[in-house]
């Protein structure tokens, strides 16, 4: 099914955690770029027309951009990511995308509440038990990884290969 999803990239972490993520995390094989997710799944790419862009323009607008630190290693049962230090930001994105469009709650519904996470290793208990090693290590060796936060990404997968759609700049009380 093709789907679309609203994340923040961070490439400060790619710098750090790409080979990682080329080895444990498949997505990052499909060009999904080191991130912590907004909102998945949003709409079918299709249903991304030029109203759906103005509402996220002027909504992300309103959001200031804030600057985050990845600095926990954390788990879910076959996964490992590193955790902000402060995951308010980025629940307060989340929630402001649901409150304009409530057809589509996080992970469909799924999950009761949002974790923000940059995914490092999915889907192999074994392969996330390596990379919590692997990152722990680096965090120890190079400390936590900080980054700009400035704008939200709209990705869609429509090819088989997820692409960046449209880029929406947090703007806040800047202007």
């Amino acid at each position: 099914m093709n789907q679309t999803g609203l994340v923040i990239v961070v490439p400060e972490a790619e710098a750090r955690v790409g080979p990682m993520r080329r080895r444990y995390d498949p997505q990052a094989s499909l060009g999904v770029p080191a991130h912590i997710t907004v909102l998945f799944p949003f709409m079918q790419p299709e249903l991304v027309d030029a109203e759906v862009r103005r509402r996220l323009k002027r909504l992300f607008r309103r959001c200031s951009p804030f600057v985050c630190q990845l600095a926990g290693v954390a788990r879910f049962p076959a996964t490992t990511y590193l955790a902000p230090i402060v995951a308010a930001p980025f629940i307060e994105l989340t929630r402001a995308v649901v409150a304009e469009f409530p057809d589509y709650p996080p992970y469909g519904g799924a999950h009761a509440g949002v974790i923000p996470h940059l995914t490092v290793a999915d889907g192999d208990a074994r392969a996330a038990d390596i990379a919590e090693q692997e990152l722990r290590v680096d965090l120890e060796r190079n400390g936590p990884i900080t980054a700009h936060c400035g704008s939200v990404r709209l990705l869609e997968n429509s090819t088989g290969r997820w692409r960046a759609m449209d880029e929406f700049g947090l703007v806040g009380h800047q202007g």
